[in-house]
């Protein structure tokens, strides 16, 4: 776990820096990195207190399976991303905000590549993580999927259960139906199911995506962790779409 953090604490730096190059970063965008920062650092301590043992290293390169419910792009698409996403973190927003439009228009929405999304709520740092998870996918039990994931990362300072409720209403959502889901927990297994399987293949930071070619129910690619800016990712898709 302490190799793991350190790793993250890596990634979140480059991010960061990587960041900086894109579009131009909120004070609010600040604070919340900076709160992360600080949060990761006292999660460090504390493991290290513990001595915990080290979990799996993440390779560079690795296989995922590609058989999640919520997929973007066509399915026939030659490459797939597929992304582990914690609804409060604030990386994962700045790529949602920054970086992902971009990757949309030029790859996702041509056909070049397909997106699914996995759930890795990191709740030690984001106490309204799994929440935020849950409403996401209440929403797709009514067919909005996307739209609250994208209501939910540009409010990601405002993620209480009446906020959530307030962005179903917004969707024009069935509001006892939704609250309903809620209040039973009824994703609570899928989404721990997604945690675990996560942390299997050693991921234990978001956002992480695995970009490579679709073949059958995997995906066999190239690791990239951290809110980059879009070049980064299209240096990698654009050379494995060379390949194709």
């Amino acid at each position: 776990m302490k190799n793991l953090l350190v790793a993250m604490m890596g990634a979140i730096i480059i991010s960061m820096c990587g960041s900086a190059l894109a579009a131009p970063m909120t004070s609010e965008q600040g604070d919340a990195i900076l709160k992360e920062l600080r949060d990761i650092k006292q999660l460090l301590a504390r493991q290290q207190a513990q001595a915990a043992p080290a979990g799996p290293q993440a390779p560079q390169d690795m296989t995922v399976k590609s058989d999640a419910v919520y997929v973007l792009g066509k399915s026939d698409a030659p490459l797939t991303m597929v992304e582990f996403t914690d609804y409060q973190c604030p990386f994962c927003g700045r790529f949602e905000t920054a970086t992902f439009p971009e990757i949309k228009k030029n790859y996702i929405d041509t056909g070049k590549m397909r997106l699914i999304v996995r759930d890795l709520p990191l709740t030690e740092l984001h106490p309204f993580a799994l929440k935020a998870a849950q409403s996401v996918h209440c929403a797709a039990d009514q067919g909005k999927f996307w739209e609250m994931k994208d209501l939910v990362f540009k409010n990601q300072n405002k993620l209480d259960a009446d906020s959530l409720a307030g962005y179903a209403k917004d969707l024009a959502l069935n509001g006892a139906t939704f609250k309903s889901c809620m209040a039973d927990g009824k994703h609570l297994k899928e989404i721990a199911d997604e945690a675990k399987y996560a942390q299997s293949l050693g991921i234990t930071g978001t956002p992480t995506f695995i970009i490579g070619k679709t073949t059958g129910d995997s995906v066999k690619g190239r690791l990239i962790v951290g809110a980059l800016p879009f070049e980064n990712f299209a240096a990698v898709i654009n050379a494995m779409l060379d390949k194709h």
